[in-house]
């Protein structure tokens, strides 16, 4: 009898956290698709939600982008200059800044702005709608007939997704200026073969797969905060279970990051 319901017990707890694991997605996917309704929407661009945006998104995006440039420029020269002195010790020296651009234009940069900006920005949000929501204060709205998604959870995650392209965008551009730099110097006369080479490595399907894992990082990073703050504590209490909503929306956060990284690897090499 003992066996049979400790049996009885653990398949419980299993139905019970598959069926937890559904509806975790299901909320993430079902807030996705409310947001992007709303950004399409007239009504959100009111005079007062539009304030509420444009300081997030200034928020987020101006007081990073100046270090956030200067570390990605510290950080091509050191790549660069590894990646150059190993090829010429193999006699590989042509195929160096092909893999400078390959290795940080393509995978890094994407991946380490999206990191910088849930870091930096979206995770501290998500906490901070999470104390709104525990305090009260997106009912109050509710009963002031104001959204709080279209009012908090929006500018939010527009804002997120704006830093991590603008960081990503930038980052690229500095990262292709200082490489050139590193290499040729400030001399005009290796632009034609840089210009050939960065042609060559960004294809029209690998400029595809680079501006799509881009949006989907961003996306990622700014939506699934939002989403562990107004669903991860639904019908629960107590600080331990915030802790493991939070837990479970970060692991969230990484693995979908980690499936859009090996999409696109396998999109661009096989």
């Amino acid at each position: 009898m003992t066996s049979t319901a400790s049996w009885q017990s653990r398949l419980t707890r299993t139905g019970r956290a598959i069926q937890r694991w559904f509806m975790e997605w299901w909320q993430l996917v079902h807030l996705g698709a409310l947001i992007l309704v709303l950004t399409l929407s007239p009504s959100s661009y009111s005079r007062q939600n539009r304030a509420v945006l444009v300081s997030h998104i200034y928020l987020h995006t101006a007081p990073i982008l100046l270090g956030f440039s200067v570390l990605c420029a510290l950080v091509t020269v050191v790549l660069t200059r590894i990646v150059l002195v190993t090829a010429l010790s193999y006699g590989l020296s042509q195929y160096a800044l092909q893999v400078v651009i390959r290795v940080l234009v393509l995978e890094l940069i994407p991946l380490t702005a999206a990191l910088f900006v849930a870091l930096r920005c979206t995770i501290p949000d998500g906490a901070e709608l999470r104390a709104m929501q525990a305090s009260g204060e997106l009912d109050e709205m509710r009963g002031k007939g104001i959204d709080p998604v279209q009012r908090e959870v929006l500018p939010r995650v527009v804002a997120g997704m704006f830093s991590g392209i603008t960081l990503a965008a930038l980052s690229c551009v500095v990262a292709l200026v200082v490489a050139y730099v590193a290499v040729y110097g400030f001399r005009v006369s290796g632009l034609a073969a840089y210009t050939r080479l960065f042609g060559q490595v960004f294809s029209p399907a690998v400029t595809l797969i680079f501006v799509l894992k881009t949006l989907f990082f961003c996306l990622a990073v700014s939506l699934i905060p939002m989403a562990s703050a107004l669903y991860g504590m639904s019908g629960q209490h107590g600080a331990s279970v915030r802790t493991s909503a939070e837990m479970r929306g970060l692991v969230r956060m990484f693995a979908v990051i980690l499936l859009i990284e090996v999409a696109s690897l396998v999109g661009n090499y096989y």
